[in-house]
């Protein structure tokens, strides 16, 4: 075998050695991923998991309003992903306890009774107006001592929570999208498929809530998404009296407007 021959050997050989290294990194780093994503969701291979559609408040008839569908659909390509399988459930038959497998509920408590139940066994520091009356406050958000109003179109918050059933590690979580609006639903799915490795990194097991805000959805639909902050102390600790005196009850009715409000 004479110096050329040999350098070409060697130089494939190399090569060969190189692309091996290049997979076996790549796939590590892939599946270390995949098992950070599986260990937020609370999704491991072959799970389950309950998705609790809201209805659609602007028809008179059972309807998911169509931003919940696009919503239900980019969690689902979520749920594919870590290998986990779906049960859908509606917010009138969904009565089970929460811990034993991740649940996305999808709505405000206007529309989802479900994310009424949660919001008030583990958030005692949120209301949320439901009062079909006309007004500024109509869909407004109260957190703590904080005050919430949209614009429809234009401004429009939506809560995306977090919460585990105590402190047991394999309790599986409760995931949230109250939206004043069903677009602040989906962007709020967006957000959350989209930012997921950062939450985890900041929140690993520990539950939280976020406050974001939908920026000009009526030209934007839920691509403009800003986190407002993290409101997860304010959620948790009891309203101050001054704002449960003056925050309507959330077992108003619910609004019938055709904006889609989903509150």
């Amino acid at each position: 075998m004479n110096d050329d021959v040999r350098n070409i050997v060697l130089g494939v050989v190399a090569a060969g050695i190189s692309a091996a290294l290049g997979w076996l990194a790549r796939t590590h780093l892939w599946r270390r991923r995949l098992r950070r994503k599986q260990a937020f969701f609370g999704l491991p291979e072959n799970a389950e998991c309950l998705f609790v559609v809201n209805r659609d408040p602007a028809s008179a008839e059972p309807a998911v309003h169509r931003f919940d569908v696009f919503a239900l659909l980019e969690l689902a390509a979520q749920v594919k992903e870590c290998g986990a399988n779906v049960q859908v459930a509606t917010q009138d038959t969904a009565r089970q306890g929460f811990g034993e497998r991740t649940e996305f509920c999808m709505g405000g408590p206007g529309s989802n009774r479900r994310t009424a139940a949660h919001m008030a066994a583990m958030l005692p520091g949120v209301r949320v107006n439901v009062d079909p009356a006309p007004g500024p406050d109509r869909g407004a958000f109260q957190i703590g001592a904080e005050r919430y109003r949209m614009e429809p179109g234009v401004t429009e918050y939506v809560l995306l929570a977090r919460l585990t059933a105590g402190q047991r590690r394999e309790a599986r979580p409760v995931f949230l999208f109250c939206g004043q609006r069903a677009i602040g639903n989906q962007a709020a799915t967006r957000y959350l498929a989209r930012h997921h490795e950062r939450l985890f990194r900041k929140h690993r097991h520990q539950p939280f809530v976020l406050l974001l805000k939908v920026v000009n959805s009526q030209a934007y639909g839920p691509d403009m998404v800003e986190l407002v902050g993290d409101v997860t102390r304010a959620a948790q600790a009891p309203l101050p009296t001054q704002a449960t005196a003056s925050t309507p009850s959330p077992s108003s009715a619910t609004s019938t407007s055709s904006d889609g409000t989903s509150s």
